[in-house]
């Protein structure tokens, strides 16, 4: 697999410690987090937010999202939605919040993102068919050109009935730390796939670093 696995007790606070170090060790004066969705997020955040109090100026980030779907921004299945509700409604006001319109279209998104250059933590889930952000197996933003930054994309599965916008790998890869967070017994599978060698999206996923923060309950069996 690409990347270091990092297994531990507790993945928020996990999250939060590396968000934390990534933030404390920023080359420059502010610093940019690249949100996700699904279920880790609603456990990853309100600890980030907790643990962030007395550490990070927020007025010195920059918030992202590696992918949204194409529903109103309060609609329940919204990332932007889960974001504000777990995070940035608990930190007061980042310096800058940058949400994924689908209404706007990639272009818009990827001007944005390219103005960035680097991006300091890209935060990334896995779902149990292997697709990590709005990257699912099949899909066509997986054979996106290496200078398209992001792309709409649906799946072909699907399994997720929302269009979606979405980070592609060259935008993943403008990450100094893409930081996995896996938990729950419905990952074990697939991520024993991606320790195993399986092609699927999430172990595509290329960053100056890459870590994979993995629930030690569900470790995987590592190769011999």
């Amino acid at each position: 697999m690409n990347g270091e696995l990092v297994l531990v007790d507790d993945v928020p606070e996990a999250f939060a410690s590396e968000v934390i170090n990534a933030y404390g060790t920023r080359p420059g004066e502010l610093f940019s987090l690249v949100l996700s969705g699904g279920s880790s997020a609603e456990t990853c955040y309100p600890r980030l937010a907790e643990a962030s109090a007395s550490v990070i100026d927020w007025l010195s980030v920059n918030i992202y999202w590696g992918d949204e779907r194409c529903v109103p921004a309060d609609d329940p299945d919204s990332n932007q939605l889960l974001g504000r509700q777990t995070l940035l409604e608990h930190v007061g006001a980042a310096n800058a919040v940058y949400p994924m319109s689908c209404e706007e279209g990639p272009d818009a998104y990827q001007l944005r993102i390219g103005e960035v250059g680097r991006l300091d933590v890209v935060h990334l889930g896995m779902g149990p068919d292997g697709h990590t952000a709005s990257l699912f197996p099949g899909s066509e933003a997986l054979q996106a050109d290496p200078g398209q930054l992001v792309a709409r994309n649906v799946d072909p599965s699907g399994r997720n009935v929302h269009p979606r916008m979405t980070l592609t790998f060259s935008g993943i890869a403008r990450a100094r730390l893409a930081l996995f967070t896996i938990a729950g017994e419905n990952k074990r599978e697939m991520l024993q796939a991606v320790v195993d060698g399986a092609d699927v999206p999430a172990a595509r996923v290329k960053a100056d670093r890459v870590v994979w923060l993995v629930e030690r309950a569900i470790a995987p069996r590592l190769p011999s």
